[in-house]
Order: structure tokens, then C-alpha cells, then sequence
């Protein structure tokens, strides 16, 4: 892949596409939504506004460690609060598919509002092949699929939609995104789900749910770093198990670890991570998030398993 032809064209593509209007960006901090922007922004420079949804699904300071990344590369941020919206949107919901939907409604229902508010036409989003090819094939929604799906943005939310990698597959994002200039940070972190941490959650997503599971996987992305797995976190389950506190039964939270190698996100493998490592992880979720009594690793490969939980 010849990455300066590409960027080359797809500036030119969204320039073609929004001519003078105005477009917002949605950004997460991934490096798919963040080569969109910088994409977006050499394309469009003013026009552009760039957006982060800060809906309570994610990383521990993921609105402020993006927007301050990016305010170093010139570009401005605007990070709106919606985590009441999102957890109300998500509330009673346990079934993994209606979740997902949900999420995808109120994520554009929140953009369709800001693209409003900033007379904007288009909405620039970091979609890639995979995403496509998972919804379309029925194994799980992937929340920034409309278009493929026979979902018309314009009538349902008020903008068109613009997917400059909609080909691509993650490694291939990685490489444009570097060839942009984005730090290693950001073209080499881990994927994280569009749903957040809300695919971390089997069962009801609550706010209390997605802080402890939030602590889980800081600890196990700073236990594995220096493994650099394609992609590894925690998952909390809906059921309790029995553990031990003070020489007594206490029934407490069940966490699982799931690590896996991948290129594409399409298969992927277990990391054979080291029994040192595992049991720091175990060790550090269980002093550092007392409402857990369990920790698990789980070695199922993609097929039959998805990489997320939900």
C-alpha cells in the first residue's frame, strides 16, 4: 500500500464530497477515528469541527488525554458530555445485539444534534472494512454502520456521512495514521470498541458497572504493555461467585481477561501470556477492586469466539 497516494486521494475525495460546506468529525482517540480527522482537517481545515462524545464508556481520561494530543497537533477539540444520555439510552438492556443498536441510536442522535447546532452537512467517521463486513455478515453491530445496512443518515439523523477507510483493514489504518503524523500513542494503541466499555459489560450497563470494569482494564493494559497484544482487557460478568474475606463467605464479581493477537480483527489467537503476569493481574484486580472475589483468562480463538464479550 502506498500510504502519501492514499492520503493524497482521500483528501481530495473529501474535499470533492463536502466542497465549502461544514462536516463534523466524530472522534474517539482510536486510530481509526483519528486518522479520519486529520484527514478531514488538511481536506477542510476551518469547516471542519471536531467532536469527542464523551459518553461514560470510556478509557480513565480518554476526553482529556485525546483533546490534549490533538490540540498539539493543531487541531481543537470539543468534548461534549452525553454519559446521562448514553447510560438512560442503555438502562434494562441486557441482550448484547439490542445494546449495540441502542448505543448506535443514541450515538447519532447526540451527533445529529451537534451537526445541527454547527450547520453542518456531513459527518466524517472512522469506519473500516471490518466493521462493514461484521454487520453485513449478522455477527455483531457495529455501531457506525448505516449506510451498508439500508439506514439513511440524512433522513434518520440529518447528515450524509463520509468514510474515508472504509477499505481498509487496522493494519493498514495504522500505517496511514503514522504516515499522517500521529504519535505512536495514538497508530499503535490498542482497538477499542465503539460502544466502550459498554462491551465490556455482560448483562445491564450501569455507571457503577463500567467504573469497576474501567479500573480492570487499566490494570491489565499496564501488565501487558510490554507484550504489545493486538489487543487485551477486562470483561465483567452479570453473575457472582463466591470468594473469601476475613475467614468468611462473600459473594463478589467475577472479571475475565481476554488478550488476543490478531492483523486484521477479523481471526485472532491467544496471547500466551506468561503465569507471572497473569497472576500480577490477578493479584492487583482483586486488592485494587475489592468487590472482586474471581479473575479468569479465557483462550478462545476468533472463530468461534468474537474478540469483545458483547
Amino acid at each position: 500500500m502506498d500510504e502519501a497516494k492514499f492520503i493524497e486521494e482521500k483528501i481530495e475525495e473529501i474535499k470533492s464530497i463536502t466542497g465549502s460546506e461544514k462536516a463534523i468529525s466524530a472522534l474517539s482517540g482510536g486510530v481509526d477515528s483519528s486518522a479520519c480527522t486529520v484527514l478531514a482537517h488538511r481536506a477542510i481545515g476551518s469547516n471542519l469541527k471536531v467532536i469527542f462524545i464523551d459518553d461514560g464508556l470510556m478509557r480513565a481520561n480518554e476526553p482529556e488525554d485525546v483533546s490534549r494530543i490533538f490540540a498539539g497537533l493543531g487541531i481543537p477539540v470539543d468534548i461534549i458530555d452525553a454519559q446521562d444520555e448514553f447510560f438512560y439510552a442503555l438502562k434494562g438492556i441486557s441482550d448484547p445485539e439490542e445494546k449495540r443498536k441502542a448505543f448506535r441510536d443514541i450515538f447519532y442522535t447526540v451527533f445529529g444534534r451537534e451537526v445541527m447546532r454547527s450547520q453542518a452537512k456531513y459527518l466524517v467517521q472512522g469506519t473500516i472494512a471490518a466493521d462493514i463486513i461484521e454487520t453485513k455478515g449478522g455477527v455483531k453491530t457495529q455501531h457506525n454502520i448505516l449506510e451498508q445496512i439500508g439506514i439513511d443518515p440524512e433522513k434518520g439523523f440529518g447528515f450524509k456521512v463520509v468514510e474515508p477507510l472504509k477499505e481498509l483493514f487496522k493494519h493498514e489504518v495504522r500505517k496511514v495514521a503514522r504516515a499522517l503524523g500521529l504519535p505512536e500513542r495514538i497508530y499503535a494503541r490498542m482497538p477499542f470498541p465503539g460502544p466502550g466499555l459498554a462491551a465490556r459489560v455482560v448483562g445491564e450497563v450501569t455507571p457503577e458497572k463500567v467504573s469497576l470494569v474501567r479500573k480492570a482494564t487499566q490494570i491489565v493494559e499496564e501488565e501487558i504493555e510490554s507484550l504489545k497484544p493486538f489487543q487485551a482487557f477486562a470483561v465483567l460478568l452479570s453473575d457472582k461467585g463466591t470468594g473469601i474475606e476475613e475467614g468468611r463467605r462473600k459473594f463478589g464479581d467475577i472479571i475475565i481477561v481476554r488478550s488476543v493477537e490478531s492483523k486484521d480483527a477479523m481471526t485472532a489467537s491467544p496471547t500466551q501470556v506468561p503465569w507471572d503476569t497473569l497472576m500480577a493481574i490477578s493479584r492487583r484486580i482483586t486488592d485494587e477492586i475489592p468487590e472482586v472475589v474471581r479473575v479468569a483468562y479465557e483462550i478462545t480463538p476468533k472463530p468461534p469466539a468474537t474478540i469483545e464479550y458483547v
